[in-house]
This record gives C-alpha cells, sequence and structure tokens, in this order.
C-alpha cells in the first residue's frame, strides 16, 4: 500500500505545511504552528473548505494546491488532498467536535451548506450536542454550552 518514501513525502509535506511561516495575501498568519487539531483528507479541498469556513467561522491561514489549513480560536483543521485513493466504503473513528452558539441554527445551516443533520439530541448539566456531517459525510458533533 504505502511504501517508506510514500510516508515520508506525505510527513514532509504536512509538517512544511504547519512550520512554514509565510503566508499568502488572502491568508492571516499564525503564531506558529497549532497546538490541536485535525486533518481531513478530501478530493475537493475548496468545496470542504468553504463548509468549515461558513458553518463554524474558521479562516484560512494557508492554502496551495495539496491542502487548505482553517484555524479558530487556536485549533487547527487542516483539508489534505490524500496520497492514496480514498476508498468508497470507509468509516473513521475520528469524529469532530466543535462548538456552536445556536444547536438549532447551526444543525439548519448544515444542511443548507450541503451537510446532513442527525437526528437526536442529547445533554449534561454543562452542555448539549447533536450530530451534523459535512459534505463529504465526516461526521462532526456539535457542543453548545449552557449559558
Amino acid at each position: 500500500m504505502f511504501n517508506k518514501i510514500d510516508y515520508f513525502a506525505f510527513a514532509f509535506f504536512v509538517l512544511s505545511a504547519l512550520f512554514q511561516s509565510t503566508v499568502h495575501s488572502k491568508e492571516q498568519h499564525m503564531s506558529g504552528p497549532a497546538q490541536n487539531g485535525v486533518l481531513i483528507y478530501s478530493g475537493d479541498l475548496n468545496n470542504l473548505s468553504e463548509f468549515y469556513e461558513k458553518l463554524f467561522g474558521m479562516r484560512v491561514v494557508r492554502k496551495t494546491n495539496d491542502f487548505i489549513s482553517l484555524e479558530t480560536n487556536g485549533f487547527n483543521l487542516i483539508i489534505h488532498v490524500p496520497p492514496f485513493d480514498i476508498p468508497t466504503k470507509a468509516f473513521s473513528p475520528i469524529k469532530l467536535f466543535l462548538t456552536v452558539d445556536d444547536m438549532a441554527m447551526s444543525r439548519e445551516e448544515a444542511v443548507k451548506l450541503g451537510g446532513q443533520a442527525f437526528e437526536g439530541e442529547w445533554s449534561n448539566p454543562i452542555f448539549k450536542v447533536s450530530n451534523i456531517a459535512d459534505r463529504d459525510g465526516n461526521h462532526i458533533q456539535l457542543r453548545q454550552f449552557n449559558k
């Protein structure tokens, strides 16, 4: 599947993206590499980036032909062209959780932006949660903290 050169090349591109200090005119500068984040593989970087920008107010901090790096409140999301063919029947055990101000409005907006909103809402004394999916079908848990 992967050989050592493929792994090295992939790691080099990801690490160089995180540590590069030069930004383009559309991008804003982060103070350094993100401490926390997630990488999502996608065949349509711009389409998926737009979903996260519009729904969660993320901003582009770096963009190349191979990846788009988004940021909000110190959280870094990298949308990356995969170095392999994405399986058509895949399940990822990784699920994002992102905080929103208004659960109902965010669920509606996710659907308007081409995502999905799943049935059910759960709560505890601190916050409530529900689940959506982005345009590529990646699952996201929305969290709304009690005020």
